[in-house]
C-alpha cells in the first residue's frame, strides 16, 4: 500500500514538473526573476563584463580577430545582463 501510494505520489510530482521545463526562454527569465535567482546570474554576468574589459585593456598579443572575438563576448555579456535587469 505504501509503495503505491508513493508511486502515485512520484507520477504526481513529476507531472507538476512538466511544464517548467517546457518554458520558453523568457518565461524562464520572467520565473527566475520572480523566484529572485536571477540575482545570482547577475553577479556571474557582471564578473564576466569586468574580465572581458580587463582582457580587451590589456590587449595581451592577441590577434584582431581575437579582439573581435572577445567584443562580441563582452557586448553579448552586457545585452545579457540588460535583459536581466530589464533595461532593454
Amino acid at each position: 500500500m505504501k509503495t503505491s501510494a508513493m508511486i502515485v505520489m512520484a507520477m504526481f510530482l513529476m507531472s507538476a514538473a512538466v511544464p517548467v521545463f517546457a518554458q520558453t526562454a523568457p518565461d524562464q527569465q520572467q520565473c527566475a526573476i520572480s523566484a529572485n535567482t536571477c540575482l545570482d546570474k547577475t553577479k556571474i554576468l557582471e564578473k564576466r563584463v569586468m574580465k572581458l574589459k580587463k582582457e580587451i585593456k590589456e590587449g595581451k598579443s592577441f590577434s584582431p580577430e581575437e579582439m573581435k572575438m572577445l567584443e562580441q563576448k563582452l557586448q553579448d555579456a552586457m545585452d545579457q545582463l540588460d535583459k536581466i535587469e530589464g533595461k532593454k
